[in-house]
């Protein structure tokens, strides 16, 4: 989904969550204090700590100053979060896990009614032998 179609569906309070995400997220993203990027983007902590709140919504000249202290795209203030690549690969083993499960157990099923049907008509054979 582009940014701006997920955009156009958050309310405003939404959009301050996001907000505060990303600048937070940036912010650890650079091992920086709130202190260090309020100096850099030429504003107080406390300021900084409202918007990482999600208390205040920053000016558009503010939000261009974050981006410029976070080193990151104006836009990207604004960029839904994406998926943790950690989080990712634990899905992935967790799905890869059930599915052999599951085929294990479909597999041995199959193995054993095959086993059974042999035996059955190997034993029909020998009593028709004798």
């Amino acid at each position: 989904m582009n940014i701006i179609v997920y955009q156009a569906k958050l309310q405003m309070t939404d959009l301050k969550q996001l907000l505060a995400f990303n600048v937070k997220q940036n912010r650890y993203r650079l091992g920086i204090s709130q202190a260090r990027l309020a100096e850099k983007a030429e504003s107080s902590t406390q300021y900084i700590a409202m918007i990482e709140l999600g208390k205040k919504f920053p000016s558009v000249k503010m939000m261009e100053r974050l981006a410029l202290a976070l080193e990151i795209d104006n836009l990207d203030l604004f960029s839904p979060p994406p998926f943790p690549k950690e989080t990712l690969r634990r899905l992935q083993e967790a799905v890869l896990a059930d599915l052999e499960k599951t085929v294990a157990k479909s597999v041995s099923k199959a193995a054993r009614e095959t086993v059974s049907s042999v035996i059955a008509k190997h034993s029909l054979e020998i009593k028709n032998i004798t």
